[in-house]
Order: C-alpha cells, then structure tokens, then sequence
C-alpha cells in the first residue's frame, strides 16, 4: 500500500527495486506474470467501515494531513471478507504511518502482518527512512476481490492508482513528482489468516506493476 516505491531519481536508481514492492509487501512478482487469483469476481454494495473484530485494541493510525486515500473497496455482504477488506486497509495506512514517523519497527503495521509481508514491509520502512523521505498525496484502492478458503485463510488481490501519490523529502520539504504512466498501477496479491482474536493478518504479499487489470 502503500504506496509509491517511488525512490527512483538518478541519485536513488539504487532503490529501483522498491517499485516492485509499494506497500510493504514481502517478494514480488508471479508465474508466467501474473498474479494468481487477479480475476476472481466479487459481489458489491456499500463501503466497509469496520472489521468483524471491532472490540480488539486496535493501534490508533495518525498520518500527515497530506497522506490520504481512497479505497474503492465495497461490501461483499459476507462479514468475513468485509473484516478482510477492513483490516488489509488498515495495514496499509499502517505503513504509511510507520513512513511517515520513520520507524520500520513501528508496532501498528506488524499488529496486521506476520511472516514476509511484516519482513518486507519492515524492508520497504527503512528505505524511505535511509532516503530520510515519505509519502505523499493520494493513493486509490480498488478492482478488489476476496476469496475466503476451505481452511479458513483469505485471498485479497486489489489494484492501486499512484498518479497522484508521490515521495516527499523530509530535509527540503520538496516533492518528487513523477509522470504519469502504466507503472503507476500496480497489482496486489495477498494471503491472511484470521488470529486467535479475530484481526485479519496479512502473511505474504506479491505485487506486479503495469498490470492490465489495473489501467484506467
């Protein structure tokens, strides 16, 4: 989510690798391309507003008033996959929240990730951090789609827009904004497993920019 891994000016070429990853999202890319699940349909109402887990002591997510969202994501009428939705979204504001305080072992990111999507997550933090930058603007949700599987795990594969969402340099103040381009939507897939205390936790995130799904 995150989002733009976009640490790639001629003096940051090294951090092209980011691309790959926006949202902390452990390794990226599929077999034969693409991502496995990316045309699973969804039935849609209304906006979600809160996880089935709504009693849990959640971290509270503060962010730069410039960093802002909107998920396109609506109500499958099914409360699981709505938790589903609820809690993939609020680990990517997590991120950005972790971003924006510089700190890749804040603790509101790794209450909604485990395994290698809390590794490159934590990855994804410090480069921002090492670049002493962060995001900015508007990050757009949508094209999404839940599987609940017979073992009770979840598969979440969405779509992101990052035209409008960019990187800020945290000692100049300036923002890097970059054109806009098929690279600027890019393509998540994601498993989570439901804990003992019903927050939906992402493990394993792959991701794929330029994907045809995701073009305007």
């Amino acid at each position: 989510m995150n989002r733009p891994a976009r640490l790639a000016t001629a003096v940051l070429a090294a951090s092209a690798a980011l691309l790959l990853n926006a949202c902390g999202g452990g390794s990226s890319g599929s077999d034969n391309g693409k991502i496995a699940g990316a045309d699973v349909g969804n039935d849609k109402s209304a906006t979600p507003t809160a996880s089935a887990s709504s009693t849990v002591n959640r971290p509270k997510i503060e962010l730069p008033s410039d960093v802002t969202y909107e998920f396109e994501w609506n109500k499958t009428s099914d409360a699981d996959k709505d938790a589903v939705l609820s809690d993939a979204e609020q680990r990517i504001k997590a991120v950005d929240m972790a971003i924006a305080k510089q700190d890749p072992l804040n603790a509101a990111y790794r209450f909604y990730s485990e395994g290698t999507a809390a590794a490159g997550s934590q990855k994804y933090i410090q480069e921002f951090v090492d670049h002493k930058a962060r995001t900015t603007g508007v990050a757009r949700y949508y094209n999404e789609s839940v599987t609940i599987k017979a073992d009770g795990t979840a598969a979440l594969v969405y779509c992101e827009d990052q035209s409008k969402a960019f990187n800020k340099y945290l000692k100049t103040g300036k923002t890097d904004v970059t054109p806009v381009t098929k690279n600027s939507y890019v393509i998540y897939a994601s498993n989570l497993h439901k804990n003992k205390n019903g927050v939906w936790i992402t493990e394993r995130i792959l991701s794929q920019r330029g994907s045809a799904k995701c073009q305007p």
